[in-house]
């Protein structure tokens, strides 16, 4: 319930819209019942007494009542349309606010594909429950009591029919709801998982096309999309008995009416023109109790998307800000103080722990370490991507958790280790950096990162477009642009996340002396090759989750047996190229 308060809440901005919409519902439904009623003084008064006036104006009366029942349901539609995008609107807005404010711990909690489907397909569930059901919500209980008591003014003894029939359809009802409302949670489910093998084969098409499993990945699309037919088969074999119950049991007591309603009119005790407008109110009635019943359904499967927006919604934030947090940060210093750090609590071990380290403004740190060390774990504490468990991380010789969050990151510049481009020009994707650069300032990062090589041979130059994600891009290229972006931040720390990894060591070392011009920002380097940090002023190894050694490239050669391994590997890889390239050229 206190979901479903939740998501109705997002309803209150569009309540006029939605109001005017039960007003016109309830209207038309007035006016239909009062149609059956004119038509018995029709049949009764003016067809038994040949009264041609009374007839044309008894019929004008009706023929008035349609039109207005006309207008009212058309302005319902009207206004029921405008309340359920609006509030479909506002759900999704509410939803992509709430993600923006996920840390990487929050995000964790949640499948990618799982994220857009409850941003999608349930937000539509809730519209369509919202536009379709308000009709039947509405117009179902107005007319089966409005019904019953009209038919319980003509003919007391017929209407007690209804009162035998009402338990039975609520019995129907309760089965169908109990049996149906677990597999909706299931359906939609299941509409994540295909969502998901879609969402990553896309991803990942060129590998798929590369190792021919095409046939492999329609297999798994196959099982993905079975499961959703076979969870849909299931729900609505159970949800569609809904309709052959109600009709069965109404039809019946229809029946029983005109059964005991002759008898009636055999023994005097009823007119004909009453029992064919009592029969008018029975088909109301039963169009109604149907229409109270696919409403419960309708409500049912609501409910399982009420629950998952309701998880999105109800997600608090893993860091929170601070609003009076500190504004600025001084230098580019950072320290780690005998940090841990688990990326849930119910870890057996944690990521990093006993960590100590300090970069000083300016320095470039170079950290280097096995698969698995947590390099990347690292260095997103800096930014304040994730929350330390124990200890603290400095920057500016402050802890990160006293700064405002924008602040903190606006000061910071990290190179992901998985480039992101958007769909866009290049001067849009830089821009993102800083949205006030020049003309002057963008090239200016662009020679810094070795990217006007290729921007300035690509038509349009810094408007040249770019397919989503950047795919018309070399890996290079993308990594290349990404440091640009970067440096447009001007930031006081940056961290380049294994981001040259896929740049030839020629153009890495043109990027690394364009870097060290740039004195005052602290510049950390995660790297596997030994050569992109040789010339670091530090460099910190890791091994599983804890400093190894701290030191610069000639003293770790000297003590430390794990960075001379590493280095003598490289090197000798280097040397046997080089030894192969001589002999193919010789030859």
């Amino acid at each position: 319930m206190k979901h479903f308060r939740l998501i109705l809440s997002y309803l209150r901005p569009c309540r006029r819209e939605f109001l005017l919409a039960v007003l016109f519902v309830t209207a038309e439904t007035a006016f239909e019942l009062f149609i059956p009623l004119v038509m018995a003084n029709i049949i009764d008064l003016g067809v038994t007494r040949r009264d041609i006036p009374y007839i044309l104006h008894q019929g004008l009366l009706m023929a008035v009542c349609a039109l207005l029942s006309l207008i009212c349901g058309l302005l319902y539609a009207r206004y029921a349309a405008r309340a359920a995008l609006g509030f479909g609107t506002r759900i999704r807005e509410a939803e992509y606010e709430k993600l923006q404010e996920y840390s990487f711990a929050n995000l964790d909690h949640f499948e990618t594909s799982s994220l857009i489907t409850r941003m999608t397909t349930d937000v539509t569930v809730l519209q369509n429950a919202v536009i379709n059901g308000m009709r039947p919500m509405v117009r179902g209980p107005v007319m089966l009591v409005m019904g019953l008591l009209l038919a319980f003014f003509m003919n007391v003894r017929l209407a007690l029919v209804f009162l035998v029939c009402m338990p039975v359809l609520g019995c129907i009802l309760f089965f169908i709801i109990r049996k149906t409302a677990p597999m909706y949670g299931r359906l939609q489910t299941a509409v994540d998982k295909v969502n998901s093998v879609v969402q990553e084969n896309l991803n990942a098409i060129r590998a798929v096309k590369a190792y021919v499993r095409e046939t492999y990945e329609e297999e798994h699309f196959g099982e993905a999309n079975g499961k959703l037919t076979e969870n849909s088969l299931r729900t609505f074999r159970i949800a569609v008995l809904n309709l052959p119950a109600f009709q069965f049991t109404m039809y019946t007591a229809t029946v029983l009416i005109l059964w005991f309603g002759g008898n009636l009119i055999h023994t005097g005790n009823m007119e004909v023109g009453a029992l064919t407008g009592f029969l008018s109110y029975v088909m109301q009635i039963v169009n109604s109790l149907m229409m109270i019943s696919n409403v419960f359904l309708m409500l049912t499967r609501s409910l399982a998307s009420v629950s998952r927006i309701s998880q999105v919604l109800a997600e608090e934030p893993d860091l929170a800000d601070v609003p009076d947090g500190l504004e600025t940060v001084e230098n580019g210093q950072v320290e780690f103080r005998n940090v841990e750090f688990k990326y849930s609590a119910g870890a057996a071990r944690p990521a990093l722990s006993q960590v100590c380290l300090k970069f000083l403004p300016g320095q470039t740190i170079g950290i280097i370490g096995g698969t698995g060390s947590s390099k990347s774990t690292l260095v997103q504490l800096i930014p304040r991507l994730y929350d330390v468990s124990a200890g603290s991380v400095l920057v500016g010789g402050h802890d990160v958790r006293e700064y405002r969050l924008a602040s903190l990151r606006d000061a910071i510049g990290i190179v992901l280790q998985k480039n992101v481009l958007f769909s866009g020009t290049v001067r849009e994707n830089l821009l993102w950096g800083n949205a006030q650069a020049t003309e002057e300032e963008l090239w200016r990062a662009c020679r810094t990162a070795c990217a006007h090589e290729f921007i300035e041979k690509m038509p349009g130059g810094l408007d040249a477009r770019l397919d989503q994600g950047g795919l018309n891009l070399s890996g290079g290229q993308k990594q290349r642009l990404c440091i640009a972006r970067t440096l447009l931040k001007h930031p006081k720390v940056m961290i380049f996340d294994d981001s040259t990894s896929a740049v030839d060591t020629a153009t890495e070392a043109h990027i690394r002396r364009g870097l060290s011009s740039l004195g005052e920002m602290t510049k950390i380097i995660i790297a596997q090759r030994i050569t992109s940090v040789m010339e670091a002023d530090q460099i910190v190894i890791l091994e599983d989750g804890r400093v190894h050694a701290v030191g610069t490239h000639e003293s770790l050669l000297q003590t430390d047996s794990i960075y001379r391994e590493i280095y003598d590997s490289q090197m000798r890889s280097s040397e046997n190229v080089g030894e192969q390239n001589r002999e193919k050229g010789g030859a």
